[in-house]
């Protein structure tokens, strides 16, 4: 009896394990399957980092040819310059090593020696040459015929050497540098505009073209790429879908299909909505502001002028004409240049502006400021001259003639037409003026200091500052010496700047990695972007 116990227990100890084992078995089996799908799905996961994007009323990829501002930014991925500009509007080499101003009419570029286009194919001198004499030939064709309109020489002096001479001196000329180089060998003989490869051009970029089709054009990362740093660059693939309107790319936004837009619109959420997706907001390129011609007998007083400054809200205006999206100014240049030195602070104070005036001898009678000076009361009764046909500027005018009035400052605007606006510009037959312009790269101040500047500003200080600076390489020193023209142009006030415009990348929410833009690129550190 003890015996079969025994037996019994021995047969049920041996069933145990036998369990056991297969129990095992399958566990691990089961283990393996899941690494497996999980390997799986890694590996669908690295084919599927694909970046959506979009381009509306699309011409063409070729960036000198192009006037489409979308295909514009995208061809940066493809195409690079001798120059870039970086995140702080900062000169950097890309395809140059270095260069050199030789005299004040002649530069030297040195390029960098391990380059090649997309092809395999080295990009030499010839290249760089054959660019610019492109860009020459198409003039204002291009969009880029303003960086190669004051050459007059281009020679290449060795296979990574060019020399070029320019018409006359130009401040900051470097940084015109920055125009997209296109290859001479792939070009060939053909003609540059009409040829079907125009169409479909080689680059040096990250990425290159791998195929374009009606509504959609592929690229892929460029296997021959010169820098390294980018090797480990997650976006394999980018496609890019072509729309004929803006309004549909921005619907596609919104449904998800592609995962970023860029913009200039104050209004892009009435098209893409308010939630949903990540944005990056910079300073944009325009830059408006009012001109004080100094010639007036009562604006070349200082304070003046300065009352002027503290009366105008610039705050209300950005808020009532361009839906809060503008940004302050009180400088040319966007307090995200890395040669702004202002302060970036509001200088409206309705009450110091009259107290200005009291403290310099005027009184409010009769409904006007006055002040009896040499035998002649002046008063503070201006005309203000603004384009008719800038709609926002007509209305920025108005509020400030509103708010200059509200502290006893009469203003009557001139509505010019075109041609009337030019010809006060010209003559500037005009007490002050609203003007505007499109900042680009060159941090060049000479339109604001320089001979015959609207305001009749004449400071041999500001000029002699001017004519160092086209100069000097060290950034501290040019740094300061921007320092100091800040504080002329805050002090002095011949001009006061009201605002930049707004400029959005929307982006989105499985878009990661670090998202930077401005104006210029909307690209700075794709190499870390990737898809959740």
């Amino acid at each position: 009896m003890k015996n079969n116990i025994l037996k019994y227990i021995f047969f049920i100890f041996i069933i145990a394990i036998a369990i056991f084992a297969i129990y095992k078995i399958n566990e691990s089996n089961a283990n393996k399957e899941n690494t497996g799908e999980v390997a799986t799905q890694k590996e669908e996961e690295k084919v599927e980092q694909k970046l959506n994007l979009g381009i509306a009323e699309f011409d063409m990829l070729n960036p000198i040819i192009s006037k489409n501002k979308y295909a514009q930014s995208i061809s940066k991925l493809i195409y690079e310059p001798l120059i870039t500009i970086n995140g702080n509007y900062e000169l950097e080499c890309k395809l140059a090593s270095e260069w050199a101003k030789t005299s004040d009419t002649t530069y030297v570029i040195k390029l960098k020696e391990n380059i090649t286009w997309s092809n395999g194919e080295k990009f030499t001198a010839e290249d760089v040459l054959y660019t610019i004499d492109r860009l020459k030939e198409l003039n204002t064709e291009s969009i880029y015929v303003y960086n190669v309109q004051y050459i007059i020489q281009a020679e290449i002096i060795d296979t990574y050497t060019i020399k070029i001479t320019l018409s006359h001196e130009v401040p900051f000329f470097e940084y015109n540098l920055n125009f997209p180089i296109m290859s001479k060998s792939y070009y060939g003989e053909s003609n540059f505009k009409n040829s079907e490869k125009t169409k479909n051009p080689m680059g040096t970029g990250l990425y290159t073209i791998s195929q374009i089709q009606d509504t959609q054009i592929v690229l892929k990362k460029n296997e021959n790429y010169w820098n390294k740093e980018n090797e480990n660059t997650t976006i394999e693939t980018i496609s890019i879908n072509l729309y004929s309107s803006i309004g549909e790319m921005y619907n596609d936004f919104k449904l998800g299909k592609i995962d970023l837009v860029n913009t200039g619109n104050i209004n892009i959420e009435e098209y893409i909505g308010t939630i949903g997706y990540n944005k990056v907001e910079d300073i944009g390129r325009e830059h408006d502001y009012l001109v004080l011609n100094k010639q007036n007998k009562v604006l070349s007083n200082p304070e003046v002028r300065q009352s002027i400054m503290y009366a105008i809200d610039k705050n209300t205006i950005i808020q009532s004409v361009f839906n809060g999206k503008y940004t302050e100014a009180d400088f040319p240049l966007a307090n995200t240049n890395w040669l702004y030195q202002g302060t970036k602070t509001s200088e409206y104070n309705a009450e110091k502006a009259k107290q200005i005036l009291q403290e310099n001898g005027w009184e409010f009678k009769y409904n006007y400021w006055q002040k009896y000076v040499d035998y002649y009361t002046r008063k503070l009764n201006f005309n203000l001259v603004v384009n008719s046909s800038n709609q926002n500027r007509t209305k920025v005018a108005e509020l400030i003639k509103q708010q200059l009035e509200a502290i006893g400052i009469k203003v009557t605007i001139r509505y010019a037409t075109d041609t009337q606006y030019q010809n006060y510009k010209t003559y500037k037959n005009y007490d002050m003026i609203l003007c505007g312009t499109y900042v680009g790269t060159n941090p060049d101040l000479t339109t604001y200091f320089g001979e015959n500047n609207l305001a009749n500003y004449n400071n041999e200080e500001a000029k002699t500052i001017l004519n160092e600076v086209k100069n000097i390489t060290e950034k501290e020193t040019l740094k300061q010496k921007y320092k100091r023209l800040y504080e002329l142009y805050t002090t002095d006030i011949p001009y006061i700047s009201l605002y930049h415009s707004y400029d959005v990348v929307a982006y989105s929410k499985d878009l990661a990695g670090s998202l930077s833009a401005n104006w210029f690129n909307m690209f700075y550190n794709i190499n870390s972007w990737s898809k959740k």
